[in-house]
């Protein structure tokens, strides 16, 4: 169903956009010409050490002109990719920001250090969409591209081009610092801190940028990234992400004999445990408000750093994270309130949702997001789409881009999608969470009010991980409360399940679910109706497949509660 916006809502962020915007206008009058006609650079001094992965093989597949990212090919056939329309605006980031020079620099011939110069010389001649290359989280990607390959780049070049490099890194400090003078959001705040760090440890020339930006980074890192480890956004892979880039900057601040920023140091030693808890058996994050496909090198790379015999973090009560664990079963569940409205552009409607896993194999999942695609990653942002319960059919956040209501609220939704994007607008408050341990058995159990407030619904939910036998065993309960009265509500319990794994009916009226590993698990209920229906995994390597998906459908009046059970065998 369609939900209607709270008018007041879009009005109030009109307002505030309006004021940024008029902000950013006066900072662009304001801005202090000689600061931005000083940062020249004179040299580079250092090559941070990239911690992604390469694979020397994609280089062929560069050279020979494909070019693959998100999920999405383009075939150049001798032609520049610049000079092409992008298929998907992920596929375009990703190539305006110039990771892919790693697996260039990972080939280690001289074919390959003249193919990245190529693309590199394209790009600083102007060939390509300006707009493309110019948002900030893009522009930060490219800054620490240049940086870290600059060896590739360099060795062999003329002086020409050498001068032209530095000329472009010079001219994308600027523009980023004049970036961090608007009013941007937190995340490309705390992205562009970070290259101009890099920039400013990498260059010479630019020492009073280095001073700016440290400054800002400190400030930032201790905004952005809580108590528990945490970001703001609980987006994992934005964390993991941002680690591949903090771990390098702290080495490059020692490579250079300065002293990293205590608030550095803090962040990386709080955010590596709280990945931790977020990790599975199969060397994967869970699915949780915009993770996807998880890099397991990358993620492996990152727990070097923490140490391998590391116990996870356990609760991250400020993320809104825990973890149940006994043996090789792992559960991990979302139970945090919506992430700040700045922060939401990638969250997810899952509140009380939760991944099984049984050693390497992932048994329950949420649906994931996918690589590109608009409406796919609206869909998967909803709650349908995660392991949890869904009332009348409606997620339990609000996003931006519901479009039921009068013609002015729907002008207001358009206008703020094109600046915002499709962030979460409201959703459950603060989550009430308990946590028991005893001998051979985790308890947890959480509640949120993401229905309250157009159905007068309570959703609680309890997870018992027991180890002897290995079961999960669950409750879900819908209480009536508010001014809505006991008008029934269609209610829809959701497992989603891997697509490995086989699900079929018992005739006693449970369901087996067979693992490639070769285990067997039951799931059996009781309180509602049980179905096994067709669900999407979008978080697949290979793109989205089809999968199915346990569901208990059930009707709320006054109050109901539904029990079930996921058993070893």
């Amino acid at each position: 169903m369609a939900r209607r916006p709270h008018r007041w809502q879009l009005y109030r962020l009109v307002g505030q956009e309006i004021r940024r915007g008029a902000r950013n206008r006066l900072g662009r009058l304001a801005k202090r010409p000689e600061i931005l006609t000083r940062a020249r650079v004179t040299g580079l001094v250092i090559a941070p050490h990239d911690l992604r992965t390469s694979d020397a093989s994609l280089a062929d597949d560069i050279y020979a002109g494909l070019f693959v990212f998100a999920g999405r090919s383009l075939v150049v056939s001798g032609r520049s990719p610049f000079d092409y329309d992008p298929p998907s605006p992920e596929w375009a980031d990703a190539l305006y920001g110039f990771g892919w020079l790693r697996h260039l620099r990972a080939a280690d011939t001289a074919l390959a250090r003249a193919n990245a110069r190529a693309f590199v010389s394209d790009f600083m001649s102007g060939r390509g969409d300006a707009a493309r290359a110019g948002p900030v989280p893009v522009a930060t990607r490219r800054m620490i591209a240049f940086l870290c390959q600059s060896p590739l780049v360099l060795e062999g070049a003329d002086h020409a081009f050498y001068q032209a490099f530095l000329k472009t890194v010079g001219r994308g400090a600027r523009e980023l610092e004049f970036s961090l003078r608007r009013s941007a959001p937190p995340q490309s705040r705390l992205l562009a801190a970070v290259a101009l760090t890099y920039a400013g440890l990498c260059c010479e020339g630019i020492e009073a940028i280095l001073r700016r930006a440290t400054r800002i980074l400190v400030r930032e890192l201790d905004r952005q990234i809580l108590p528990d480890g945490g970001h703001r956004s609980r987006d994992p892979r934005f964390a993991m992400e941002l680690l591949l880039d903090l771990l390098p900057l702290r080495q490059s601040f020692l490579s250079r004999s300065v002293d990293p920023p205590e608030a550095l140091l803090r962040a990386v030693d709080r955010m590596l445990p709280a990945l931790r808890l977020l990790r599975h058996g199969d060397a994967s994050l869970s699915h949780f408000n915009g993770m996807g496909v998880t890099a397991a090198d990358h993620l492996a790379t990152l727990l070097v750093y923490d140490g391998a015999g590391t116990e996870p973090l356990m609760y991250a009560p400020h993320s809104g994270y825990a973890r149940l664990e006994t043996g090789r079963v792992v559960v991990v569940c979302d139970v945090g309130a919506a992430p700040p409205l700045s922060q939401a552009r990638n969250a997810g409607a899952g509140c009380l949702s939760f991944e099984l896993s049984s050693g390497a194999q992932r048994i329950v999942v949420n649906c994931g997001m996918p690589a590109s695609g608009s409406e796919l990653r609206r869909m998967a942002r909803s709650t349908a789409a995660h392991s949890t319960a869904t009332v009348a059919d409606t997620s339990s956040c609000r996003f931006l881009g519901e479009t039921a209501g009068p013609w002015g609220a729907r002008l207001a939704t358009a206008w703020l999608l094109n600046r915002r994007g499709p962030v979460v607008l409201s959703g459950p408050g603060p989550v009430t969470v308990e946590r028991r341990t005893e001998p051979g058995t985790s308890v947890l159990a959480a509640r949120h009010d993401g229905y309250l407030a157009d159905f007068g619904v309570i959703h609680e939910r309890r997870w018992t991980l027991s180890s002897a036998p290995e079961c999960l065993e669950g409750e879900d309960a819908f209480l009536r409360e508010g001014r809505h009265g006991s008008r029934p509500r269609a209610v829809a319990v959701r497992f989603h399940l891997h697509t490995a794994v086989a699900a079929r009916s018992e005739p006693e009226g449970g369901i087996t679910l067979a693992l490639p590993t070769g285990e067997t698990w039951r799931f059996t209920s009781e309180g509602a109706r049980l179905a096994i229906e067709e669900s999407v995994y979008f978080a697949g390597v290979v793109g989205a497949r089809r999968t199915a998906q346990i569901v208990l459908h059930l009707t709320v009046a006054e109050e109901a509660r539904v029990r079930w059970r996921i058993e070893r065998i």
